[in-house]
């Protein structure tokens, strides 16, 4: 097995909405693969819960088992799902759940801590080492994607909870994923299955900008980027295939983990690219780990990024670097399960 097909394995998120490992999965694993999403169905998604009927079936023990196969196959993998304050909560009622905003709002920064530490702390024993979460953006207009996953209406309380979020969460030894940056105050569409646009200004931008600033300083070890395109950052590129973007986080003092948006996504596509040469972007651009779903072909996805390395539109010690940074994190978030 080459390294190259190994680096180019390691930077792929693929996404899951049960518990099965197929047969793709398997030889994801066996040629380098290290993190697994393990999702939800586009009606949970939209309903912002899970259906009851997984509510009813899915169990810890199964929940555990799975994960405990995942890191063997994986030799230590990170096993990531959406666990949202306010939002998507994918754990149902497996771990003890967050309060809601309102609470959040009310609550001191201490007990949004010791809240969060004990959901965390519960994952962590199923063997769940990556929260996507939490959401950051501010919302300030139009926003059908993200309406009823945001922490509070203004920059401040956002930071504040999402600061003592992620500081409970990494405490328990799960990594969190602040998201998505640069903001998306208003946008014109669900970039999940429409062409959206961010139509904010450059100045509502730097105030959405500010949040990751602020929460930045709480130790997330990820943060994810959007999307959509946002020409107030970048005319051409959607968020996680945009290198002004990304370089725009680093400045900010951020030296961890980049993940992508999901990269089947219209908004990121746009009719432009499918989803091998959206990856191809996407890591060209400064992105380490490409969320996507495991549906798409991912023996043929990681033919073409071997491709771009070999004919030079891809430079191999971006994806040798992108690759070692996720191994890295695979190996801590390992570690910490294990501790």
């Amino acid at each position: 097995m080459s390294q190259l097909v190994l680096d180019a394995n390691a930077v792929l998120l693929p996404a899951i909405d049960n518990l099965e490992l197929t047969p793709a999965l398997e030889q994801y694993f066996s040629e380098g693969g290290k993190t697994l999403l393990l999702g939800e169905n586009r009606a949970e998604y939209v309903a912002r819960k899970m259906s009851e009927r997984r509510c009813q079936s899915e169990t810890t023990a199964d929940f555990a088992a799975f994960a405990s196969l995942i890191h063997k196959k994986a030799g230590g993998a990170i096993i990531a799902l959406d666990q949202e304050p306010a939002g998507i909560l994918r754990l149902h009622g497996m771990v003890p759940q967050i309060p809601g905003r309102d609470a959040l709002l009310a609550m001191s920064d201490d007990e949004i801590y010791v809240s969060s530490l004990a959901m965390a702390k519960a994952a962590r024993a199923l063997g769940v080492t990556m929260f996507l979460s939490p959401v950051v953006d501010v919302i300030t207009g139009n926003n059908p994607w993200l309406q009823g996953r945001t922490l509070a209406d203004d920059p401040a309380n956002t930071t504040r909870i999402a600061s003592a979020f992620i500081k409970g969460v990494e405490a328990a030894g799960v990594i969190t994923v602040a998201k998505h940056f640069p903001g998306h105050p208003d946008i014109d569409g669900d970039p999940a299955t429409d062409i959206a646009t961010v139509t904010a200004s450059k100045d509502d931008i730097d105030r959405a900008i500010s949040v990751f600033a602020g929460v930045i300083s709480a130790g997330p070890r990820a943060i994810m980027t959007g999307p959509a395109l946002v020409p107030a950052m970048d005319a051409d590129m959607p968020s996680s295939l945009s290198e002004p973007t990304i370089s725009a986080l680093k400045k900010l003092g951020f030296a961890g983990l980049v993940v992508s948006d999901d990269l089947d996504a219209p908004a990121t596509l746009r009719d432009r690219f499918d989803v091998p040469g959206a990856a191809i972007a996407a890591l060209k651009a400064g992105s380490d780990l490409l969320l996507l779903s495991a549906a798409n072909d991912l023996p043929a996805l990681n033919t073409r990024i071997c491709q771009a390395v070999e004919n030079g539109d891809l430079p191999a010690q971006r994806l040798a670097d992108a690759a070692n940074r996720v191994r890295k994190l695979a190996g801590q978030a390992a570690s910490q399960l294990a501790g």
